[in-house]
């Protein structure tokens, strides 16, 4: 008896051990996370070897611990340089182990800084299938880079944002904070990393876990990209082409009688509002029609930004022979606007500066200018829809003091 009670433990912690194992290699569990999430790594020759190991070597234990696999998420790096380049595609590696030694293999490429080729390329490949990506998933992209590019990066990583792309930004500390602040996903703050290279492990945590929150699906209606004019809307898919339609109305506090409406067929999961007043509460319902079965109406209140007025006068003051006090009107908040960038320099010819100044404030001291100089001073400010406002005054330094050099007395004259 207790033979056959030893064989038949044994057996059965066999048998455990075996689903163990057959459940490990089958990868994550069907209530993970799923989405497909893109490194864009700056390869180029702006960057030294040391700060590509160090990045290279923190992108590989960003991934390790994700939950990557099938039917869970996939992972592709892309290079930044003179020409994008894919390093392994989507699918490719199944586990977080396997992309993290993919990723301390890839090697510098070199080249120019070509950023917004690198994004266009990347908007293609996030929703080709070719390259393994998947219809339906959320989609991340995680950009890693020193601050500089050689082309624009707003207008495609505006298109991605559009497209309902999830945008994390990690600057070594050489990036303009607000242009970089415009391409990331709102809000900046939980999007954008200031971090030096050697210093990187200390975000990894937190980004980690913003990645996996944002490839959670969505259940509920909920608002994206919300400027002063306008508002992207999301939902799940609650039906399908043939299974009913969806009716979007929209209406002001101010005007409840006045609805706007719009049909959109069942396969539909967005749709941007447009033509909107600023600085405005609207009601928005999702009402889903169907035959098939009874689905609930979902509701939203969303509030428009206020207008994307940029300054309207500009006032020069407290004139120095080598400074000028530069005020303008009307200071706009954080909730408006991403903040100001003043640009001067030199009427006749002369090297442009430029100063940064955060939103909230609405005056800054140009420093180090030349005495008795007329400049042009333009102020910009810089809206969170990626949009720029901007009006420019000139500012004249006075005449700086002459030196008065004593005269020396004539070497023959003689005195009294």
């Amino acid at each position: 008896m207790l033979v056959w009670t030893a064989l038949g433990l044994t057996l059965s912690l066999r048998l455990a051990l075996a689903l163990t194992r057959n459940g490990a290699e089958r990868g994550p569990s069907a209530s993970a996370p799923q989405g497909d999430l893109l490194f864009l790594l700056d390869s180029s020759a702006s960057v030294s070897h040391y700060e590509f190991s160090r990045v290279r070597e923190f992108l590989g234990q960003l991934a390790a611990p994700l939950p990557l696999g099938p039917g869970a998420l996939h992972a592709s790096l892309v290079h930044v340089g003179s020409r994008p380049y894919t390093e392994f595609p989507f699918g490719q590696h199944g586990s977080g182990a396997v992309v993290q030694d993919a990723i301390r293999a890839a090697a510098q490429r070199m080249g120019d800084t070509n950023t917004g080729l690198a994004l266009a390329y990347v908007k293609e490949q996030l929703f080709d299938t070719a390259a393994g990506a998947r219809s339906g998933v959320p989609k991340v992209l995680v950009w890693v880079t020193d601050g500089g590019s050689s082309d624009p990066v707003g207008p495609p990583m505006q298109e991605l944002k559009d497209l309902g792309v999830t945008i994390f930004i990690i600057s070594t500390g050489r990036g303009n904070r607000l242009e970089l602040s415009a391409a990331a996903s709102a809000p900046p703050e939980k999007h954008l990393h200031f971090v030096d290279v050697d210093d990187l492990h200390i975000i990894a945590q937190e980004l980690r876990g913003s990645i996996l929150e944002a490839m959670q699906p969505q259940q509920q209606l909920r608002a994206s990209e919300v400027t002063s004019s306008g508002f992207r809307l999301a939902w799940p898919p609650l039906l399908t082409a043939s299974s009913g339609y969806y009716v979007l109305e929209l209406v002001t506090r101010a005007q409840p009688g006045v609805v706007r409406r719009q049909q959109l067929p069942g396969n539909t999961t967005e749709w941007v509002w447009a033509g909107l007043e600023p600085d405005t509460d609207y009601d928005v319902a999702l009402v889903p029609e169907s035959n098939e079965r009874l689905v609930g109406p979902q509701h939203l209140r969303v509030r428009t930004l206020p207008e994307e007025a940029g300054p309207e006068r500009i006032v020069i003051s407290h004139a120095r022979p080598r400074s000028v006090r530069v005020t303008w009107a009307p200071a706009l908040g954080p909730a408006a606007a991403l903040g100001y960038h003043v640009l001067y320099g030199p009427l006749q010819g002369g090297v442009a500066q430029r100063v940064e100044v955060p939103a909230g404030h609405n005056s800054t001291t140009l420093q180090g200018l030349s005495p008795g100089t007329l400049y042009l001073v333009t102020v910009t400010a810089a809206f969170r829809s990626g949009r720029e406002r901007a009006l420019s005054a000139k500012a004249c330094t006075p005449p700086g003091e002459r030196s008065r050099v004593p005269t020396l007395p004539d070497a023959g004259a003689r005195g009294p």
